[in-house]
């Protein structure tokens, strides 16, 4: 009878602490990447009853939602984010929720701990942008002129054109086309002059009979100091025979322009997501893109052993070795950025968990108050006697 007292208490003690893992998982369904737990228990030998023994991560993914910030990364699949806290010690985490910090490192929001990458060599680093996050200028080398100049016309100006120095700061060049007064049909001076008003060079331009540009008259050099630096130009006419530059078609007017075909100033970066491959995708606000560090993923024999932490983490399990690897190779998934996994966690089976809970839980006690009476009919008839 004191037998089944005990059985009783102890039934309450082990739904009590299912009922915490359960009470934990609801509380953390929000929480990206959590991975819910479920309460083991066992029954102790030679009728004394049960106790839980510990609990175990339910593995199944969550569900991928869209954040709309495109350092958040998901991934699809097996494989878990490496993160190093400042003193190097390694954590896991599915939770991808990353931004750069302002020293150019990939970092998690919560913990603030580094995300790790994997160079070609396979060996694990912090991922830094510091060196992708901006485009040093460039300084302008060749222009481009393309349009028509009508054979009516006996000067034909182009102004406005933008020229970078080495340094990245603009200069604004034009240049005087003017027929040139010979019996060279189609010939014209190309006058180009710096925004001082300085001329920096000249040349003939020299189209046929078909108004498309000569070999040999297509291109002017000019060369002036920009920026402290002696600096080179070609402006470019076309392709000799072609028509798809400038040219000197009869019956169409006059419509010369100049396209800047390089040079810049310092540009920063317009956006960064990670690929599929987890490859980092740097596009710059001059539509130049490169591609930048790739994350690691790891991977364990056995992931159910995963200790969990706070802040959205995990310890490695006793006893076992990290495989790593790179995303959408091998076993590991592929990386859906700009995405976050959520909880694993199912409110609609938590519910009827804790409900089959509640009844062991009354059923436990109910049997304790039943032992409880028995005793105390015990005990009464003891003293009527």
């Amino acid at each position: 009878m004191l037998q089944s007292l005990y059985n009783s208490l102890s039934g309450l003690f082990g739904f009590t602490k299912s009922l915490d893992t359960i009470s934990n998982n609801i509380s953390n369904m929000n929480t990206p990447g959590f991975r819910g737990s479920d309460s083991f228990f066992e029954n102790v030998m030679d009728g004394d009853g049960t106790r839980v023994v510990g609990t175990g991560l339910r593995l199944g993914e969550g569900q991928i939602e869209q954040t709309g910030n495109d350092t958040d990364v998901a991934v699809q699949g097996e494989g878990l984010f490496i993160l190093n806290d400042p003193s190097g010690v390694t954590y896991y985490s599915r939770a991808g929720q990353f931004t750069f910090d302002p020293t150019g490192n990939l970092v998690d929001t919560v913990s603030g701990y580094n995300v790790q990458g994997i160079d070609s060599s396979g060996n694990l680093g912090n991922i830094n942008i510091t060196s992708l996050r901006t485009l040093p200028a460039a300084a302008t080398t060749t222009v481009n002129m393309v349009g028509n100049l009508s054979g009516n016309d006996t000067s034909v100006p182009v102004t406005g054109i933008t020229i970078y120095d080495a340094q990245g700061t603009a200069h604004t060049f034009s240049v005087a086309m003017t027929r040139t007064a010979t019996s060279q049909a189609g010939s014209w001076t190309a006058t180009i002059t710096d925004d001082q008003g300085a001329t920096v060079g000249s040349g003939e331009i020299r189209f046929d009979q078909t108004g498309a540009i000569e070999a040999g008259f297509n291109t002017v050099t000019a060369s002036d100091v920009l920026g402290g630096k002696s600096q080179a130009l070609t402006f470019n006419f076309g392709t000799p025979g072609s028509i798809s530059g400038a040219t000197e078609l009869p019956g169409t007017p006059s419509g010369l322009t100049a396209k800047v075909q390089d040079g810049h100033p310092v540009i920063g970066i317009a956006t960064e997501t990670f690929d599929q491959n987890g490859i980092l995708q740097l596009t710059y606000s001059d539509g130049e893109k490169k591609t930048g560090p790739q994350l690691a993923l790891a991977s364990f024999a056995d992931e159910s052993s995963l200790q969990a932490l706070n802040a959205r983490l995990f310890s490695q399990p006793p006893n076992q070795k990290a495989v790593i690897g790179r995303p959408n190779s091998g076993d590991f998934g592929q990386i859906i950025g700009g995405s976050l996994e959520m909880s694993n966690v199912d409110l609609t089976q938590e519910l009827a968990d804790m409900i089959v809970i509640q009844r062991g839980y009354q059923a436990s006690s109910h049997a304790m108050t039943i032992s409880s009476d028995m005793l105390q009919q015990l005990y009464d008839s003891t003293r009527s006697e």
